[in-house]
């Protein structure tokens, strides 16, 4: 049954939910294991202090890239402001048949919008607007899910493994004959974990048949040989499979919007009938992204600089004692030893933005990767904070 909701309520509801995760309240950490349960609750984030941003020493709290954009994404951008009179159409053909080239699809398999987020949510707002269910792990980055449920669907959460990969074999068993979506965000935010690439196609190529399955990439690209990792394959296969990827993590263009949905043509027909993502583009972001997908060097410095500092805070956080979840990612997340309100506080009081949040009634501790000096400062004021 279709339920009804107006623009306004609809609208109010997404923003209270955007932007969360969840994790199962019983999910214990220090055996490394996970209860399965029959509800979840939203991971509760402790409320950051309103500082000037600008003031802060290290801003290490939205999993930002701290080198970009690239100096010749800065240039491009540039030059693009003279054209903000004109629509960026021309453009926008433009980088579709790059990004199309790059994932060995035709452009009709390839849709616009700014951010991945965006079209998580304009996937969910089509795909939900007569009900339904969708399956994703749990934690599980929330966008996708909340719109869903602002529509009128439900959430059927599958707890990560103990190695906080997606339990694939649940994943299945959940899939009914009132799912309308499967969720998969591969490297997973908020743990950064991985998932197997062999499984996880096994998976999609069986599961795909019976619901579309909609695989979240955005930090794909912080791994080594990302290509052999993507399911854009099974859509070259023509599988009813969605990949979304971001310029805004490895490109470092998270304030300027844009990211893309790789899908069969009749995928992407059927979402944009309904919403448009290319209008929701400007010339300088898209003039940017060019620029960005032909700087290889600039990416690739982006990654192994991410993996230096993400092997040193690890490194360092973990010699203290703490136990952290292995990430692939550009952020890290660990449990606490202390009232989270008062180490946030004490955190920005020293000029290091992180992110806390209450899991299971105990504190975690949610770091970005930013540079190198940064990284030494959180790790010298962390010792500091919790000493």
């Amino acid at each position: 049954m279709l339920k009804k909701i107006n623009r306004r309520d609809w609208i109010k509801s997404s923003m209270l939910a955007a932007g969360g995760v969840a994790f199962s309240p019983l999910m214990g950490y220090a055996n490394m294991t996970t209860t399965l349960i029959s509800k979840s609750v939203l991971l509760e984030e402790l409320p950051k202090f309103v500082v000037d941003e600008a003031k802060l020493v290290a801003r290490l709290s939205a999993n930002e890239n701290p080198y970009g954009p690239a100096p010749k994404v800065v240039h491009a951008i540039t030059n693009a402001v003279i054209s903000g009179n004109r629509y960026g159409h021309g453009d926008a053909a433009t980088l579709i048949d790059m990004i199309a080239e790059k994932e060995g699809v035709t452009p009709d398999h390839i849709m616009l919008g700014p951010g991945s987020t965006d079209l998580l949510e304009k996937t969910a707002i089509v795909r939900f607007k007569e009900g339904g269910n969708v399956v994703s792990a749990d934690p599980a980055y929330m966008s996708l899910i909340n719109t869903a449920q602002s529509m009128g669907g439900s959430w059927k959460p599958v707890p990560l493994m103990k190695d906080f990969s997606h339990d694939l074999d649940k994943m299945t068993e959940a899939v009914d004959k009132e799912t309308k979506l499967v969720y998969i965000c591969n490297p997973n935010n908020p743990t950064g974990s991985i998932t197997d690439a062999g499984k996880l196609k096994k998976f999609c190529d069986k599961v795909s048949v019976k619901a579309p399955i909609f695989v979240d990439e955005a930090y794909l690209e912080f791994m080594d040989n990302p290509a052999s990792q993507s399911m854009v394959s099974l859509v070259r296969e023509g599988k009813d499979v969605m990949v979304a990827r971001t310029f805004s993590k490895i490109h470092g263009m998270a304030g300027l919007r844009i990211g893309y949905l790789v899908a069969t043509p009749e995928r992407i027909k059927n979402i944009s009938s309904m919403v448009r993502g290319t209008m929701g583009l400007c010339v300088t972001s898209l003039q940017g992204a060019i620029a960005s997908m032909k700087d290889e060097a600039f990416l690739t410095d982006c990654k192994h600089k991410n993996q230096e500092c993400r092997a040193y805070t690890m490194s360092s956080i973990s010699a203290l004692g703490y136990e952290i979840i292995p990430s692939v990612a550009n952020f890290l997340i660990f449990p606490i030893r202390m009232d989270g309100q008062e180490f946030l506080k004490e955190m920005y009081d020293s000029g290091v933005g992180i992110r806390v949040f209450n899991i299971g009634d105990k504190p975690w501790c949610r770091v970005s990767m930013g540079t190198m000096d940064e990284m030494k400062l959180f790790v010298s004021t962390f010792k500091k904070v919790t000493a």
